[in-house]
């Protein structure tokens, strides 16, 4: 196995970090390897907020629902998915403008999403740490309104930076079979490999929380879908001007 797979399978959430800073050099070369990713029609829908007034951290992390990592990390970054930058370009260039197409908030969601992972990547292979901040997306109006986002611009999620200060154990993912499937979607097995995982997930949550977090995958999710799930971004989408036509 080559070191970028070997670093790519080890990747962990780091929720706590040292005090150690990454210098600014270095901070903007993993922005531009981000820059690097894949992008749809070189449209390159993102915008990444540099969050670094400690007030603004402090809230943010509020935000967020609490977590203390927002404002401890070296540095933390909002990623949004941005349609203004590329549309008013079109539209300087003589384009007559169609905005809110569902398609461009795909587009902007899949950029953002594809850029934020080679910035992940990059962090990791030179010994950072970090932990995505869906969370952002728990306040996304209050959230874009300290950002100063305009219309046509929206929070995806957040991301954590800094030099690791806990060493936590890889957390099992689900067996290939059950997410590589081969010509068409099958799934007279999965509930099989469900089961299978469950297991693994339990032992490695006893063996990680010394017996005291007895769950496992199955489990885990049920809050995910016995209740309704940030409800208001939709509504919140509209007002930022994706309106999903």
């Amino acid at each position: 196995m080559n070191p970028t797979i070997e670093l790519l399978q080890s990747h962990r959430s780091i929720r706590k970090f040292s005090d150690r800073k990454i210098p600014g050099e270095l901070f903007e070369t993993l922005i531009r390897a981000g820059q690097s990713a894949a992008t749809s029609n070189h449209v390159q829908a993102y915008t990444i907020i540099h969050v670094v007034n400690t007030e603004n951290r402090r809230k943010l992390a509020e935000l967020a629902g609490g977590q203390a990592y927002v404002a401890d990390s070296s540095d933390f970054l909002v990623f949004c998915a941005d349609m203004k930058r590329s549309t008013d370009a079109a539209e300087r260039a003589g384009a007559e403008v169609v905005r809110g197409m569902t398609e461009q908030l795909l587009v902007a969601s899949i950029d953002t999403a594809l850029m934020a992972q080679n910035v992940a990547v990059a962090a990791e292979s030179v010994g950072i740490g970090l932990c995505y901040i869906g969370g952002i997306r728990n306040n996304p109006a209050e959230v874009s309104e300290l950002l100063r986002l305009p219309e046509h611009v929206y929070p995806v999620f957040g991301m954590c930076l800094g030099y690791p200060g806990q060493n936590p154990e890889l957390k099992p993912r689900l067996p290939l079979a059950s997410i590589l499937k081969e010509d068409y979607y099958q799934d007279e097995h999965d509930q099989a490999q469900v089961a299978e995982f469950d297991s693994t997930m339990r032992e490695y949550y006893l063996a990680r929380t010394g017996g005291n977090k007895d769950t496992n995958w199955s489990e885990q999710l049920k809050p995910l879908f016995t209740s309704k799930l940030r409800p208001h971004m939709r509504g919140f989408l509209k007002d930022r001007g994706f309106e999903m036509k």
